[in-house]
């Protein structure tokens, strides 16, 4: 396979098909660098050298009565894990002021749950109507499954993204979760765009699935349009069904990048949830296919000190992509 030119037809307008894209996948480890140096030319196109820095709070911890597979907080679940209900408004705040301080250009308020109650919803509201006052930064809401009148609320309150990611394919999906469906995912990211709220949505990988179904996640995300795709990397947790669970190595998980990258060209291409264990020492790498990162920690488990990130992106020249335009680094 000539990556090069396959990325320089994807510039053209050209979709990989499914052998292309397995090809990408299986890309021979010698050729690894090749292939991010073709990733690297599409994102360029669109990105340049900027990096997006994204920050979670976690407002609400455990307590979820889904039954998902890779999740500590869910209810099958017995990892021993801080549980608290929504957080009140003010903590809220105070997390986007430091998120704000640390040049972060999305906020995301992150809850556990189905979905959320009107109360819990109201929380949202209020404080993202104060952030949105005081802080020059973007607010994206993950609150769970959806209704028509709470995504309409979200909106006039002024949240631009909202998260609810596909996690995998259709066909692997009853091996994760049962408690609901892959459609009322799908679902979900239709009624955000519906809204008008941009639609984020991405995935896990590491969870048993086969190659082809990444391709399928792949693709299933271009069909959704969704603006932003986080690519998390299974952390597996002790006390969750895929406990054990070691399935990954940094150069696949970079080849899963690039695909994520020759799938969806111009869109956010997010190093998400499990980057430090699974990418370790080639995290830099990862940032020639995608354009944005978290800082901080995540849900339950912790991230890299936020000031190796900003070294990490100094170090490789990079740009952070502050929400006022005006990049960090020089």
């Amino acid at each position: 396979m000539n990556f090069q030119q396959l990325a320089l037809d994807v510039l053209g307008g050209h979709e990989l098909t499914d052998s292309e894209a397995m090809e990408v996948l299986n890309c021979p480890d010698e050729e690894l660098l090749n292939l991010l140096h073709s990733a690297y030319k599409i994102r360029h196109h669109h990105y340049g050298n900027h990096v997006k820095l994204n920050m979670i709070i976690n407002t609400k911890s455990g307590l979820c009565p889904e039954n998902c597979g890779y999740c500590s907080q869910s209810s099958i679940s017995t990892a021993p894990i801080e549980k608290y209900r929504m957080m009140d408004k003010e903590s809220i705040i105070q997390g986007a002021k430091q998120a704000h301080q640390l040049n972060v250009g999305t906020y995301c308020i992150v809850a556990s749950g189905r979905g959320p109650s009107n109360r819990e919803l109201n929380e949202v509201i209020s404080a993202v109507k104060e952030i949105k006052d005081n802080y020059n930064m973007k607010v994206c809401a993950c609150l769970g499954l959806l209704k028509p009148d709470q995504a309409d609320k979200l909106k006039e309150a002024g949240v631009d993204r909202y998260n609810h990611n596909i996690n995998t394919s259709e066909n692997h999906h009853e091996s994760i979760t049962t408690s609901h469906t892959y459609r009322d995912r799908v679902n979900t990211v239709q009624l955000i765009k519906d809204a008008g709220i941009s639609p984020c949505s991405g995935v896990i990988i590491g969870m048993k699935e086969t190659r082809e179904d990444v391709v399928a996640m792949a693709k299933s995300l271009k069909a959704l349009d969704a603006d932003s795709i986080p690519v998390n990397f299974l952390h597996a947790i002790d006390g969750t069904p895929l406990e054990g669970t070691d399935d990954l190595n940094p150069r696949y998980c970079l080849k899963v990048l690039c695909l994520m990258r020759f799938i969806n060209p111009s869109k956010e291409i997010r190093i998400s949830g499990g980057r430090e264990v699974n990418l370790r020492s080639l995290q830099p790498l990862g940032l020639y296919p995608a354009n944005s990162i978290f800082v901080g920690d995540y849900l339950t488990t912790a991230g890299q000190e936020s000031t190796a990130d900003h070294q990490m992106l100094k170090d490789l020249g990079f740009e952070i992509d502050f929400v006022s335009g005006e990049p960090v680094f020089s």
